[in-house]
This record gives structure tokens, C-alpha cells and sequence, in this order.
């Protein structure tokens, strides 16, 4: 059987560590290329996994009639750019989280996805997390009864990504933790709770304790090879805010950095039958009631991995050309969402859909 032609559009972090070891472990797919702005970095994973070609151009792919799918993983300033065109080239795409810097953006992709009539998936990982989708089915099957309100917590000491490079340069990222892990876990809400229409969104974003950056104490840093000191931060290294929509309320408190030194990475569905707590990328612990007494429960189950569940998923729309859950059509929400907490942040008020 001939295998699906596969490139990598950006050899960073979340290709290495995600991305290029899920399409290896594929018996369908062969990688023929690796991309990257800096050659070096494209041809360190051709002598890494003994596969592809190494280029700098990824105008090669859009001319490679053989290639069927690429994988988006550069900095989001140029999600939208890439997923584009290789989406009028013909190509399937799965795009890394967040779909693109800025909602305007997401909504092109989207628009180009319809016109074009390809796939294009965004790496919101999560809808593929065995935790996260017998939580969904939970829900579905009214085990919780109403969710009328999910509370979400992603908050550490202190874990700037990648200090004055790409994740805090707003120009480049859009954002910072909101856009970097809320998206996540604002993510994971909507799926489970059926991507209810967002109606009015209220926040506040900090940029504050990652602005001295020589001084800049901390606990782990992400992508710390990317760190520059002589770099940008501009982006939120905290934010706070609450979601209207046509489902639950979504309270929102989230941090890369904080002076607090209790870790907190969980979210609350909190249903008027029952109420689930999940630690994020964990297990989770159902509450309720069961004749007259208090109850939990923390169920004891196997979890495969989420990347590899995404990477098969996306091949098989490779082949297929379905839209599945983690289709555009369904991040979009997500990124309306983000969206909205930056504007009320920036403005002071309340943004109404």
C-alpha cells in the first residue's frame, strides 16, 4: 500500500514532541518533508527520525502534488498565513492551537476551509483525551443533569514559556497565557458542554511579572531554548474573566506566572444532578447524591495517547475528507471567546456577541 505523503511545517518544541513521533508510530503515512525558517532546525529532524528532506521554503509543499497532508506547528503569527495556502494548494491541514493570533484571523481560515472544501483541523488535543471525553459522555447522558456553570483553573507559580521570544511577543503570539493554555481549557468546556453559542464575555489581562525579564525568578520555562532576554514581553502572564452563552457560565482564573505557590490545573462542571472536577491532562472525581448521602467517585480507566488519537483522526481525514471535532468550524468558538476577554480587558467593558 502506498503511504500518504506527509510535511511539517515548523520544527519546533510541539513538532518534536507531538507532532513528528504520532505520524512515525502511523503505518499510513510516510513524512517527506521538514520545514523550517532556520534550515538547521529542518535538518536536525531529518537526522533525527531518518526520514523527509530538509527545506526552508514551504512554497515547495504547495507545489508537491504527492503531499496530501501538512502539519501547521510555527509560531501563530503565521497559522492563518500557512493553513491557507496550502488549503488552495489542495492539502489537508492540521494546524497547532490556537487556531490564529486574532479572531479575524480564525474566521479567514475558516472562510478558506469552506471555499476550498479541504479539511482543516486545529490541534485542540484535549477532544481527543480519554478523561475529557467520558466526561462528555457523562454530560451527554445527563449523569450531571443541567451543567449551568463550568469554573476554569490553570494557575502556576511561576512558568513563563520561552521569556522575550515567540510565546510573549503579542506581534507574533496574539496573547500569552489566555491564548497559550486558556485555549485549552476554554476548549475542553466547549466540547464538552456541545459548543454552546458565547454571548457576552468580561475579563482582565495582566502583563506583569514577566516584564523584567533579567530579574524574572522562576520555576520551569517551556521552550526555554527560545528565551531572550534582549526580546519582547507584552503578552498576559495572568487573566481573570466570565463567559455568557447559551449553555453554562464560564468563570475563568489563569496564570503562567503568579506569587502564589499552590498549583492549580483543573476545571469544575458543576451540574444540578452532580458535579465533575477534572485535573487537567489527569484523572477526575465525579460528586453527587445517592440515597440521601453524599457521594464521589474517581474512576479507575486507561488512557491512550491523545496526540497519537489526534494524529490517526487527522489521517483519517486525509483519506476521508470529513470534518471531525476538532474541525475549525468548532475552534473558531474557542477563539470568538478569547477574543472577546481581550477586548474587555483592553476597553473596560463587558463585549457583547
Amino acid at each position: 500500500m502506498e503511504k500518504i505523503k506527509i510535511a511539517i511545517i515548523g520544527c519546533g518544541t510541539i513538532a518534536n514532541s507531538a507532532h513528528i513521533p504520532a505520524y512515525l508510530k502511523n503505518d499510513k503515512v510516510e513524512i517527506k518533508y521538514f520545514c523550517d525558517i532556520i534550515l538547521e532546525k529542518a535538518q536536525k529532524a531529518v537526522d533525527k527520525y531518518g526520514c523527509g528532506t530538509a527545506i526552508s521554503d514551504y512554497k515547495i509543499i504547495l507545489e508537491d502534488e504527492e503531499v496530501k497532508g501538512v502539519s501547521v506547528c510555527t509560531p501563530n503569527k503565521m497559522h492563518s498565513i500557512i493553513s491557507c495556502d496550502c488549503l488552495r494548494a489542495g492539502k489537508q491541514v492540521l494546524c497547532e492551537k490556537p487556531a490564529a493570533r486574532v479572531y479575524s484571523e480564525a474566521l479567514e481560515m475558516q472562510k478558506v476551509a469552506h471555499e476550498t472544501g479541504r479539511v482543516l483541523n486545529i490541534g485542540v488535543v484535549n477532544r481527543f483525551n480519554t478523561a475529557v471525553n467520558m466526561i462528555k459522555d457523562k454530560i451527554d447522558a445527563g449523569e450531571l443533569g443541567t451543567v449551568y456553570q463550568v469554573n476554569v483553573n490553570f494557575s502556576v507559580r511561576r512558568s513563563i514559556p520561552g521569556l522575550g521570544g515567540a510565546f510573549t511577543t503579542k506581534s507574533i503570539a496574539g496573547g500569552g497565557a489566555l491564548i497559550d493554555w486558556g485555549v485549552h481549557y476554554l476548549d475542553i468546556v466547549m466540547y464538552c458542554c456541545n459548543d454552546p453559542e458565547p454571548l457576552t464575555a468580561s475579563g482582565k489581562a495582566y502583563c506583569v511579572l514577566g516584564k523584567d525579564m533579567e530579574n524574572y525568578v522562576y520555576e520551569s520555562m517551556w521552550a526555554e531554548d527560545t528565551k531572550d532576554y534582549n526580546g519582547t514581553y507584552d503578552v498576559d502572564d495572568s487573566v481573570t474573566a466570565f463567559i455568557r452563552t447559551t449553555g453554562p457560565a464560564i468563570t475563568v482564573n489563569g496564570a503562567w506566572a503568579r506569587n502564589i505557590g499552590v498549583n492549580e490545573t483543573f476545571i469544575d462542571f458543576l451540574g444540578d444532578k452532580a458535579g465533575i472536577r477534572l485535573t487537567y491532562g489527569g484523572n477526575f472525581t465525579i460528586y453527587g447524591t445517592k440515597d440521601g448521602k453524599l457521594y464521589s467517585e474517581t474512576p479507575e480507566f486507561t488512557a491512550t495517547s491523545h496526540f497519537q488519537n489526534e494524529i490517526d483522526a487527522f489521517v483519517e481525514c486525509i483519506e476521508t475528507n470529513a470534518n471531525i471535532r476538532s474541525n475549525i468550524d468548532k475552534a473558531v468558538l474557542t477563539s470568538k471567546i478569547m477574543q472577546g476577554i481581550y477586548d474587555s480587558s483592553e476597553s473596560g467593558k463587558e463585549i457583547v456577541f
